[in-house]
């Protein structure tokens, strides 16, 4: 288990190898551990093999996808930070999770939304047609499209990461879980104005939210529903269109 609170980037990184090491002492054959981890000297330079792995169709794509991660995070200290509160929050929430390595290497959530982080990087560096390769590469291979131009905080979760799109400008607070086939993006009366998704909030399987819409922090949006109006904090929205019920105040009408 992930400790409550670890303090460094170095500090999980090592976390992650003597869990590797236990890993490979236990199970000695078959393992990819020695270029998944024990090649890299930190954690970036691991993720970035995850992405070059998972995004490229070939051989010399990996290695492309992969110095173009690494360039990203060795350049950025932010990038590694929001990756490891993404990867403690993955071991904290999910019950499926229970220890660091096995959630960098096998959710796909996890290695979408570094993938993501990267292009986000590039868009800010004005390397943007990079940026929407990566986006279009993580489309097809992880069934995750997230637009490079989105803001994301950290600590975010997606959960089984199929089928899950966020469209440009979108804005996604700290601490989110996005369950399979959420669709988050503008709508076409309102093209200027993206949701933005609260601090704790939920998104469960299937959700849509449309247009200029504000969730606000802790509200949970149930499987199926469709959003096109705001969500008060504390708020769960069921149906289509959404309604709004167990709310910790009342709601004016």
């Amino acid at each position: 288990m992930v400790p409550d609170e670890i303090s460094s980037r170095g500090a999980l990184w090592r976390a992650i190898r003597r869990e590797a090491e236990t890993a490979l002492a236990n199970d000695p054959i078959g393992s990819s551990l020695s270029t998944s981890i024990f090649a890299h000297c930190s954690l970036g330079a691991a993720i970035s093999h995850q992405i070059g792995q998972r995004l490229g169709s070939n051989i010399a794509e990996q290695q492309q996808f992969a110095r173009v991660a690494n360039q990203a995070f060795e350049a950025s200290a932010e990038l590694t930070d929001a990756a490891s509160r993404d990867l403690e929050a993955i071991v904290r929430h999910d019950p499926a999770s229970k220890a660091l390595l096995p959630a960098l290497l096998n959710v796909k959530g996890y290695v979408a939304l570094q993938a993501w982080r990267v292009s986000n990087w590039l868009w800010q560096q004005n390397r943007r047609d990079l940026a929407l390769l990566l986006q279009s590469e993580s489309s097809d291979s992880l069934q995750v499209s997230i637009h490079p131009s989105a803001s994301i905080g950290t600590s975010v979760f997606l959960d089984h990461a199929t089928g899950i799109v966020v469209g440009s400008f979108v804005a996604i607070g700290d601490e989110v879980t996005i369950m399979q086939n959420v669709t988050i993006g503008r709508k076409i009366e309102t093209p200027d104005r993206a949701p933005r998704i609260g601090r704790g909030v939920l998104l469960s399987t299937g959700a849509t939210i449309l247009g200029d819409v504000s969730i606000g922090d802790f509200a949970k949006i149930g499987a199926g529903s469709v959003v096109t109006r705001d969500v008060p904090s504390g708020c769960t929205a069921v149906g289509v269109p959404a309604r709004l019920i167990n709310c910790p105040e009342p709601v004016p009408a």
